[in-house]
């Protein structure tokens, strides 16, 4: 069984701590360390290791003090050489070559978003569990088989986003940069068409635009299309 828990998400900075119960994991790391260390009541020594989508500061923010603390953290060769890290606690991972962090199998997978080599996450461990992680990207080319947890972003509303632009409260340039960098409900809603969730236990929603964005209305539309539970984080 899958603990999911969220200490921070949107642009202000994300990080979630997973755990199966045997191995615990950071998912992003782009919140202030002490937030970090609190979310974890100050175990960093429980936390195996750390992964990494991308280069911007809301998810990966406490990069150094996460390395600091001991913790092996893991992204793309594109998002590490954008960073200009060097540490040996940084761990360079290729595109579908899967790797181990205690129970965990990772396997990595590209998505789409204006950075170098953003990443997904697609986690599984031997009890059978198997949890999509997928956030900063408009779309996922790939379908996936056995989900029992999917954390995915789900950013804006294309009706939210045009009744805001009209109304002069989002400027019209941030349209053409929402579009090609990150996921509107509408195509989540794809998403979840396209794969099987015969197995699925709960989904949780990420990085909702503080602007763009109904909390209530992208809750009710995911369970009534999916029929699974439904978190905000």
């Amino acid at each position: 069984m899958i603990d999911i828990q969220v200490l921070g998400s949107g642009s202000a900075g994300n990080c979630y701590r997973i755990s199966d119960g045997s191995t615990t994991l950071l998912l992003e790391c782009g919140i202030r360390y002490k937030d970090i260390q609190k979310g974890v009541q100050f175990k960093m020594s429980d936390v195996a290791g750390c992964l990494v989508t991308h280069e911007h500061g809301d998810h990966c923010k406490s990069l150094k003090d996460v390395m600091r603390a001991g913790i092996d953290c893991y992204m793309s060769s594109g998002t590490a050489s954008a960073l200009n890290i060097h540490h040996h606690r940084l761990k360079r991972v290729k595109n579908k070559e899967p790797f181990q962090i205690g129970t965990w199998r990772i396997l990595p997978f590209d998505v789409q978003h204006d950075v170098s080599e953003p990443y997904g996450f697609l986690l599984a461990n031997k009890a059978g569990d198997k949890l999509l992680f997928a956030t900063d990207t408009y779309y996922i080319k790939y379908r996936f088989k056995d989900l029992t947890h999917i954390m995915v972003e789900c950013n804006y509303s294309m009706s939210v986003l045009n009744d805001n632009i009209l109304a002069g409260r989002t400027p019209s340039v941030m349209k053409g940069r929402l579009l090609r960098s990150h996921f509107s409900l509408e195509n989540v809603k794809e998403f979840f068409k396209a794969n099987d969730l015969s197995r699925l236990e709960e989904i949780w929603l990420l990085h909702l635009s503080d602007s763009n964005s109904n909390e209530a209305q992208f809750k009710k539309e995911i369970m009534q299309l999916t029929g699974k539970a439904v978190y905000i984080a």
